[in-house]
């Protein structure tokens, strides 16, 4: 059946604005979100770096800010070259197109492996490390129907439900996110399954920096990537306290299709996926019941969405700038609990312009925390 025919075709990024987009993604205090913000506010990366310092000052910073220079940003270029991967900015044409639409999608990816794999529409795989065998059996019987049908799986290369998802569609296709830099990648025991992947018809990505060891805070930021990309997730095998389950979550959040696999309420294993259940997850009994339910979804525009871009660089000052009392008001409306930006506009009577400067100001002064959803607020420890 026919999927995904047509995409987004994307505009490259020239060689300087590469640079320039690494540089400011690699700076203190900007993540994704972040650095949309940025892009948006002032129009090029170069510019948005030129004034960080100006940012961080007028937001309280209490140290100077670190910018990444541009000998770091040539030398993991270099790194990637050498390793045999690149880098892909969230508008070119090979960066996968419904990740662009979820909050927070990372502005670079570095990828190593066959590109083509991303421009199809992709499943989701997870589950349990310490698989059973009828688990990682069910798994690689989904991956499979579901490769024969023209997806590609998508999953996070850890042990048990992962690995059996990306064996079964080693011949159709498959994606691993790494938690850690592609020369970092978790566990030891899947690097030759990780070589088989980004050898064959596969590819392997990471939105960190090469040489970053994975730390355990690493692997949600990953998941949220593995249900961002897929139209759909399937878990297999997962217990209650799960990192499939955050998937799950983040995947609902973002408007794609979870699925769950019923098992025992006398397996543990079972656990989570039967608590999907009752929250109302599409329940998997065969593989057919993965690729019915996301044939609507497989539409060419069903996920696409405005992304940042950057005009030529200019060197044009920041105007309209909000004053000290502007500032107060903000601050005042912010708290430890999470708020809507639309909500501190309403209630501030600001511009939005306004607001979304002092809270890139409040951003790289690191005294703002940004939460799923697009939710901020005050740092712990701030006023």
């Amino acid at each position: 059946m026919p999927l995904l025919s047509a995409r987004p075709k994307g505009i490259a990024l020239t060689e300087k604005q590469k640079i320039a987009w690494l540089r400011l993604i690699r700076s203190d205090n900007v993540g994704p979100a972040t650095f949309r913000d940025l892009i948006n506010q002032f129009g090029s990366a170069e510019t948005a770096l030129a004034v960080l310092p100006e940012l961080s000052a007028r937001g309280g910073g209490t140290r100077p800010i670190r910018v990444a220079s541009e000998a770091e940003a040539l030398r993991e270029l270099e790194i990637a070259e050498r390793f045999g991967a690149r880098f892909i900015g969230i508008g070119e044409p090979d960066y996968p197109h419904v990740l662009r639409a979820i909050h927070g999608a990372p502005p670079l990816l570095a990828i190593k492996g066959d590109p083509g794999v991303l421009r199809h529409p992709a499943v989701a795989i997870v589950g349990a490390r310490n698989a059973s065998i009828s688990g990682m059996k069910l798994a690689a019987m989904v991956a499979q129907h579901c490769g024969r049908s023209g997806y590609t799986i998508i999953s996070g290369l850890a042990r048990g439900i992962d690995t059996a998802a990306h064996r079964a569609s080693l011949a159709t296709g498959t994606i691993a996110v790494i938690a850690g830099g592609l020369d970092r990648p978790y566990p030891p025991e899947n690097i030759p399954l990780l070589h088989e992947i980004w050898n064959g018809n596969g590819v392997a990505i990471s939105e960190m920096p090469f040489g970053w060891e994975p730390r355990a805070r690493d692997f949600p930021r990953r998941n949220r990537l593995i249900a961002g990309i897929g139209l759909g997730l399937v878990v297999v095998e997962a217990a209650t306290r799960s990192g499939s389950l955050i998937s799950a979550r983040l995947a609902g959040e973002n408007g794609r299709l979870v699925f769950a696999v019923p098992g025992s309420p006398l397996d543990p294993r079972a656990g989570g996926t039967n608590l999907l259940l009752k929250d109302g997850a599409i329940i998997v009994t065969a593989p057919e019941d993965v690729t019915e339910a996301l044939a609507p979804m497989a539409e060419p525009d069903l996920f696409r969405q405005t992304v940042a871009k950057e005009s030529e660089p200019t060197s044009r000052p920041i105007s309209s700038l909000p004053d000290d009392s502007d500032r107060d008001r903000i601050v005042t409306a912010l708290g430890t609990t999470p708020v809507e930006v639309d909500d501190i506009i309403r209630h501030t009577g600001l511009t939005a312009s306004s607001v979304y400067l002092v809270l890139l100001e409040l951003d790289m002064a690191g005294r703002l925390h940004r939460h799923e959803g697009g939710l901020v607020s005050m740092s712990m420890g701030t006023d």
